[in-house]
């Protein structure tokens, strides 16, 4: 599962703020002399594709068993067998800030704080479940012999940059295809019209807020053309997501950390 929430929070908001501000009474045209606030680019802007390589997956087939036991277990909630997936001690929890991790707590209870997995219907079950189908893994750049998931796919940052600033855009509003070939239709529905199958390249998301409720599996998504199209929201994935982070010890996969602001940020 690839948690596209982030992506479409911020897009929604962004939405959000143009369409309340379409809404308010216009104060008096200033003169002539006086310099007017730059104009925000509508998000139906053309703009040129940025390529993206696809996540790296573990090759590891112990990793595959691994993670079909942790979604297993987070199936049935079961605390203490998720307890045995995670290290004995060094667990770390990697947020903005430095380590968020409560010393005077287990590595159990500090993954259940940073994953959300207390109270009567904590979702950290269902995001452990997420994560436990995920394949991917890369490398993490500060915990040696330290894999993360869901691994970020390959871009270039330049070209990024450069779309960013064409579209006055936010990274928050890119995701990209979780495969080459997903269709883009006309409307928010399964049979309408294929307009276009995407390549492996950044899209720019603009979740329409007046959208029916019944359209809620569908994004809105601006194609390079600078039209609307919809997608499947499990077709796209956005950049960023938190990571669990695994090592192997002694030739058994453990729990060993967190990547990300996590369910608790006010700790």
């Amino acid at each position: 599962m690839r948690r596209i929430c982030s992506l479409t929070a911020a897009a929604l908001l962004i939405g959000a703020t143009t369409l309340a501000a379409a809404q308010t009474p216009k104060p008096p045209a200033a003169p002539a002399a006086q310099p007017q606030p730059p104009q925000q680019a509508e998000p139906t802007v053309p703009y040129k594709p940025v390529a993206v390589t696809p996540p790296p997956t573990v090759s590891d087939p112990s990793f595959a068993a691994f993670r079909a036991r942790l979604g297993e277990i987070a199936k049935k909630k079961d605390r203490a067998a998720l307890a045995k997936l995670v290290v004995g001690k060094g667990f770390f929890w990697d947020r903005e800030g430095g380590d968020a991790v409560d010393k005077k707590k287990s590595p159990i209870d500090n993954l259940a704080a940073a994953v959300g997995l207390d109270g009567k219907d904590a979702a950290g079950w269902d995001m452990l479940a997420g994560y436990s189908e995920d394949p991917t893994g890369s490398n993490s750049p500060d915990h040696p012999g330290v894999i993360c998931a869901p691994a970020d796919p390959g871009f270039d940052g330049k070209d990024m940059q450069t779309v960013l600033e064409a579209t006055q855009s936010d990274i928050a509003e890119w995701g990209y295809p979780v495969r080459s070939g997903v269709e883009v239709r006309d409307q928010a529905q399964q049979k309408a019209p294929v307009s276009l199958k995407l390549g492996n390249y950044f899209v720019r998301a603009a979740p329409d807020a007046n959208a029916e409720p019944a359209a809620g599996s569908f994004l809105r998504i601006v194609t390079p053309a600078g039209k609307y199209g919809f997608v499947p929201i499990d077709d796209i994935a956005p950049l960023g997501n938190d990571q669990v982070c695994y090592v192997k010890e002694n030739g058994d996969w453990k729990i060993t950390g967190y990547a990300g602001i996590g369910s608790d940020p006010g700790q």
